[in-house]
């Protein structure tokens, strides 16, 4: 897979030595860890973090038709959205199953969709096969944007002393800003984070720029974080990714991401399945976080069992540190009558209980304190 921008940048600067090692992640190579990999997840839930999203990959959607077009493509709405606002959705096909997950943002004369570039060229292939008489345009952005996070109780101020004034947004909210910072940017596009409670930015910016931004915010106090754990953080926040949490086979409601479903926008692809779905009654199974006991290892695939039945899979799992120890967490689907947090199960040979997502360390600490006093 290709490096990052931001990665090539580093191995041009003869900084790859701060990362103890690269990997594949999302569709593009990137750095695993800067330090240590729970300090680096400390940083993304308390304090002040940066982080290489030179996975994510852009499609600018230009025409005429660009907004009815689009609005029959995803299942959210993006016929009102405002200038400088976006909204998550699903690619799906005729039988409601999801072929891809986008944030579609509206960007005045053009649309501008947002996927991992492991998904790029399936999502631009699935678009091109439905502009017919259409009026629309796609241009792959990938080679000429790339990106950084910052996240954090801190993640507004430490932009605003790298250079970049950040007003106060809505969740995936865009503003385009001039840097009057040193780092040389003629310009970049900030994009708060669509989490209402934890606040996190996307800083879109020419590849050029990346290195630049990318030592201003750590001479800000940003600590740099790589994907190792970005993973920890992704399944901690319940965010399922597609390819992992969210296959072909799935549909949108056994995700629990209502966020992506508007049902009041009119047709789209596989809105029929969508909508008798909706009306008839829920799906039989639901997405959901688990929380082992001891120092089980659990790893996707595993089979969920309750009552000497099988009830569900494992999709996702990591190590998280708390201060007990580290517990390992994990997301994945089971069937909805039983997905209720607190509700205790087996995954493979230990034991685990459904929690609520996100999954709140302070609520894994809570229960790690009643066994103690259990014992």
């Amino acid at each position: 897979m290709p490096y990052t921008a931001l990665q090539e940048a580093l191995r041009a600067h003869a900084e790859s030595q701060q990362a103890l090692a690269v990997a594949d992640y999302r569709g593009a190579t990137a750095a695993l860890r800067f330090s240590d990999r729970d300090r680096e997840f400390t940083a993304l839930q308390n304090g002040g973090a940066v982080y290489d999203l030179g996975f994510r990959a852009r499609l600018s959607i230009a025409g005429n038709d660009r907004t009815r077009w689009m609005n029959g493509m995803v299942t959210n709405n993006t016929r009102d959205l405002s200038p400088g606002h976006g909204v998550y959705a699903f690619l799906l096909n005729a039988q409601g199953h999801i072929l891809g997950d986008v944030f579609v943002f509206n960007e005045g004369e053009k649309l501008l969709v947002e996927t991992d570039r492991s998904q790029i060229e399936k999502v631009s292939a699935i678009f091109d096969h439905y502009i017919i008489m259409d009026d629309v345009q796609l241009t792959d952005l990938s080679g000429q944007q790339t990106a950084l996070g910052v996240s954090g109780a801190n993640a507004r101020s430490l932009l605003n002393a790298a250079g970049s004034r950040v007003p106060e947004l809505q969740p995936l909210q865009t503003v385009a800003l001039q840097c009057d910072c040193d780092c040389g940017c003629v310009a970049c596009t900030i994009v708060r984070g669509d989490d209402p409670v934890r606040e996190s930015y996307e800083i879109w910016l020419a590849p050029k720029d990346v290195y630049n931004l990318w030592r201003a915010l750590l001479e800000a106090g940003a600590a740099p974080v790589g994907c190792e754990a970005l993973e920890m953080y992704r399944i901690v926040s319940g965010i399922p990714l597609y390819g992992v949490d969210i296959r072909e086979r799935d549909l949108p409601q056994e995700t629990e991401q209502i966020r992506a479903l508007n049902f009041n926008k009119g047709c789209f692809i596989g809105q029929e399945i969508v909508e008798r779905i909706r009306s008839r009654g829920n799906v039989h199974r639901k997405f959901t976080g688990f929380l082992a006991e001891g120092d089980a290892t659990i790893a996707a695939g595993i089979r969920i069992i309750a009552g000497e039945k099988e009830v569900g899979e494992i999709t996702s799992s990591a190590l998280i540190p708390t201060s007990f120890g580290n517990r390992v967490v994990a997301l994945g689907y089971i069937r909805r009558e039983i997905g209720i947090p607190g509700y205790d199960v087996t995954v493979g040979a230990a034991r685990a209980k459904v929690v609520q997502l996100p999954i709140r360390l302070s609520a894994i600490e809570k229960l790690d304190h009643a066994e103690v006093q259990r014992v």
